[in-house]
């Protein structure tokens, strides 16, 4: 399976980063951004960036980041229903992955996982959660609801962000081996070096699935 390398960014794509990006990492195939504001951690993508990085060639990872805890079977709908109306509102088309941002920090359980699952499906997106399987309570909360609801195995794509070798150019990327949860799952993305300190962004690998579900 071919895997594809791109990157992710709390700051907008202009075209100085995107140029820093290019010339010293490599072309991103895709990129990572927020479709939603968070107060000093994250800009909210715009129509500027969209056409900028669809003229480039570049796919674009819808990130949904506000909030501070997953906790709770209706909070996890609420995050979905949030996170739809956000990607509706930039045109996403239906079809395609959003993710939710689970930082290692977060308290989270399983009957919020049931939730954002179910609260994704009706929309015709597809539903995404960027987490740390080692650290923290992810990957406990995936497996019991994976045991509660075994829909949350076979719809929901996961976006490893663990282990972390560490920032790379493009060519230079490691092979594709993100940490799982201890259960089954579609772990399709692994961001694998962060905060680089040459552009402000991340550097991942997808696979080919999720690639397809890219905007």
């Amino acid at each position: 399976m071919p895997y594809y390398w791109g990157v992710d960014s709390a700051s907008p794509v202009t075209k100085e980063l995107y140029d820093c990006v290019l010339n010293n990492f490599g072309k991103p195939s895709y990129w990572g951004r927020y479709i939603a504001l968070v107060p000093g951690a994250a800009d909210v993508l715009t129509r500027e960036e969209i056409r900028l990085l669809r003229n480039s060639g570049t796919k674009i990872l819808p990130i949904y980041s506000n909030f501070l805890e997953a906790t709770g079977y209706r909070e996890g709908k609420v995050i979905a229903q949030n996170a739809v109306y956000n990607a509706r509102r930039l045109g996403v088309p239906k079809g395609k992955v959003v993710f939710a941002n689970l930082e290692k920090f977060f308290k989270i359980d399983e009957a919020w996982i049931r939730g954002f699952v179910d609260g994704m499906f009706p929309s015709g997106y597809k539903a995404g959660l960027y987490h740390d399987p080692v650290k923290g309570d992810f990957s406990a909360a995936y497996c019991e609801a994976v045991n509660n609801d075994n829909k949350v195995a076979t719809q929901l794509i996961l976006w490893s962000a663990e282990p972390e070798p560490g920032v790379s150019r493009a060519r230079n990327a490691p092979n594709f081996k993100p940490k799982k949860p201890p259960c089954k799952a579609n772990v399709w993305g692994w961001q694998y070096g962060r905060d680089s300190p040459v552009c402000p962004i991340d550097t991942n690998l997808i696979n080919s699935r999720l690639f397809e579900l890219l905007w």
